[in-house]
């Protein structure tokens, strides 16, 4: 199986939708999604998630299932360092790493004064591990303590090269071929990342200060099914960007403290 994360376009928060230039990045995105060969779509019911994925679910030739769930994370928060109300995830070096509950996985990060405050963290978390969890499970990976397991698959045992085409050779005599899940998420970067941050038991708000997902980015999970029917979820590309660069469109700063790197 492969989850492909798609955050929206640079994004013109006031309409809830989209600048000129992400207008442009969400059509330079469709022009790489057109050759996906994606079994379903999941959209957010936010309007700039919704105006990113229309070129590329327009060149698939499919719809997509809007998700409450997939509505950013965006449950405001005051900073107990700058007083400002803002997303639970961009906090001051100096303070938030002071506190252990803030390197915990799952939902550790609670235990942090100003988020406790906000009543409607615990909830909104709740509803996006079980969104994600519910969606596996419709395709037969049922979570296990902090791994899968694939339902559907027959046991398997094995080791893998790569092979003359610089493919994967895989190398036991267990395994099938079959067409492989592919699911995509229009959605949003925090959201993202707490999902991400679920399926790979890393702490949320180490991955949300410690990784960016630029506009209109992509990033590719994949799961690896190589014991039994065991499956763990490991991150491919993160934040790629390739549809912009060769095109000659720069990476958007939106959501970033620093400029990108043009590649």
């Amino acid at each position: 199986m492969k989850l492909i994360f798609v955050r929206h376009a640079e994004p013109d928060y006031i309409k809830d939708s989209l600048t000129p230039k992400g207008w442009e990045e969400a059509r330079l995105l469709s022009l790489r999604a057109k050759d996906w060969n994606v079994t379903k779509c999941y959209l957010s019911p936010q309007g700039r998630a919704r105006d990113t994925a229309s070129f590329s679910l327009e060149a698939l030739g499919m719809d997509a299932v809007t998700l409450p769930f997939l509505h950013e994370f965006a449950y405001n928060v005051i900073d107990p360092v700058t007083g400002r109300k803002g997303v639970p995830w961009d906090f001051i070096p100096s303070d938030w790493t002071r506190y252990d509950c803030m390197f915990k996985e799952g939902n550790g990060f609670f235990g942090y004064p100003c988020i406790s405050d906000n009543k409607m963290i615990p909830e909104k978390y709740d509803e996006v591990i079980t969104g994600i969890d519910g969606i596996l499970k419709e395709f037969g990976y049922i979570r296990e303590g902090r791994f899968y397991r694939n339902l559907n698959a027959k046991k398997r045992y094995l080791t893998s090269t790569v092979g003359d085409n610089n493919k994967v050779k895989n190398n036991s005599p267990y395994d099938d071929p079959k067409e492989e899940t592919v699911l995509v998420f229009f959605c949003h970067l925090g959201v993202a990342l707490l999902m991400i941050s679920h399926l790979i038991n890393i702490p949320f708000e180490s991955l949300a200060h410690g990784f960016f997902l630029p506009a209109s980015s992509v990033t590719i999970l994949s799961t690896e099914e190589r014991w039994e029917d065991e499956a763990y979820f490991r991150v491919q590309v993160m934040g790629d960007c390739m549809h912009l660069r060769r095109s000659g469109e720069p990476i958007s700063p939106a959501g970033s403290f620093a400029e990108p790197f043009q590649d």
